[in-house]
């Protein structure tokens, strides 16, 4: 069972996503219209919103994440550096639908003094996956590309309200990036549609697939649930272990910020019922590579995701993936 954030942090991050972030036009309040230097401080909680406010601010701002690779968010809980840093920020933006759960509190109080974005605030019930088992939305909204676009113009718009003197950069700038994100939403298209339709299923350590399988068509079981908080019993074991035996699947999956230990009781369990079944790779899921590397990027990120996914499991992808960028694997 996942234990769910206190219900005071859930009502401070209602709150903060009524009154303090971006409207829906995405004109911010004029209190926080932007007349520093350049260029400004701008902090994100995890990589792949960091990525995005990179690309779109360019040489404007000063971008700082948080959360690192290999580090869970679920369970991430802000030192008092990350707080100061928080509080130092010229605007802050985070991913929201309570995946830095242990951060709403913080950012609540941060929002009082600064624009404080969650980029998934614009999509609709319809964009988002809801999960029963936690009773609220799954955040992983990243791993379909055509969704986290919608992620990109909040960006843009956050930051031409923010610092209306280079709206038309940032507009230039976000556009160039939607372009390459669309090329990439075609190439995990086709790739994990290339996989063969009976072993098109991709098993992982937690739910954070959701979004993927839905976009591209693949079929996801995770160990734990939507949070990395949740246990995985005995029972969710087994009846994954009989799914691979009875389907043949020939690989499963392990996280770069998620351990092992369940993914290795499938193996061992597959073994046992005479289905011998392998570690595809290590995919990242809620966080990036890391820093200073192509699978630290977002495009990185989830073009070694697809291509890994769609090789192991018998599909048609290039060993180096999209634009021949992966590291190819040892």
């Amino acid at each position: 069972m996942n234990r769910m954030p206190p219900p005071q942090a859930l009502a401070a991050g209602r709150t903060l996503v009524a009154v303090l972030l971006v409207t829906a036009g995405c004109l911010l309040p004029q209190a926080f219209a932007y007349e520093g230097s350049y260029p400004f401080r701008a902090t994100a909680t995890v990589g792949m919103v960091a990525d995005i406010v990179r690309e779109v601010a360019g040489d404007r701002a000063e971008v700082t994440g948080i959360i690192g690779a290999g580090v869970d968010p679920h369970m991430y809980s802000p030192t008092r550096s990350d707080v100061a840093m928080l509080l130092r920020s010229d605007i802050v933006f985070y991913a929201g639908l309570l995946l830095e759960g242990q951060m709403t509190e913080i950012l609540a109080k941060v929002g009082r003094s600064r624009p404080v974005v969650a980029v998934t605030e614009r999509l609709k019930q319809a964009d988002l996956i809801h999960t029963a088992q936690t009773g609220h939305q799954d955040p992983h909204v990243w791993m379909d590309v055509s969704g986290w676009m919608k992620a990109v113009r909040v960006v843009r718009d956050a930051l031409t309200g923010f610092d209306p003197a280079n709206a038309a950069e940032y507009q230039t700038r976000s556009e160039r990036y939607l372009l390459e994100l669309k090329t990439l939403d075609d190439y995990a298209r086709k790739v994990i549609s290339s996989i063969p339709e009976d072993q098109r299923v991709m098993v992982t350590a937690h739910d954070a697939f959701n979004y993927m399988g839905r976009a591209y068509n693949i079929e996801v079981m995770g160990i734990q649930g939507v949070s990395t908080e949740s246990e995985a019993g005995l029972k969710d074991i087994n009846r994954i272990v009989d799914d691979i035996v009875r389907r043949k699947i020939p690989a499963v999956f392990v996280e770069s910020s998620v351990s092992d230990k369940n993914v290795k009781a499938l193996i061992e369990g597959a073994k046992a019922r005479g289905h011998s079944v392998r570690i595809g790779g290590e995919l990242f899921s809620d966080a990036m590579g890391k820093a200073g590397t192509y699978e630290g990027t977002y495009v990185g990120m989830i073009d070694h995701n697809v291509t890994l996914i769609a090789r192991a499991l018998g599909g048609d992808a290039p060993e180096t993936g999209m634009q021949g960028k992966l590291t190819p694997p040892r």
